[in-house]
């Protein structure tokens, strides 16, 4: 596993907002193999543990919020600087 790489805070806004209306959203990442995946889910958690944030999907998976590329359609790096 990779050192972890905090992400945008708008991003991390964006994440938040899709917890807190508990709608189903589409969420794509990098999985730890370096496979792009596509889910449809409900992130009902955004948490940090060890010094490592994550969302928690309705499904049990937990998603390292680095790995994140686009959730509800929105691009992570939209808002790299």
């Amino acid at each position: 596993m990779t050192d972890y790489r905090p992400i945008n805070c708008e991003f991390h806004d964006v994440l938040e907002s899709v917890a807190t209306v508990r709608r189903r959203c589409r969420i794509e990442y990098v999985a730890e193999d370096g496979a792009p995946r596509i889910v449809d889910a409900l992130i009902v958690d955004v948490f940090a543990r060890d010094g490592v944030e994550y969302i928690a999907l309705d499904s049990g998976e937990l998603i390292r919020l680095d790995a994140l590329t686009k959730v509800d359609g929105v691009a992570a790096d939209a808002f790299d600087t």
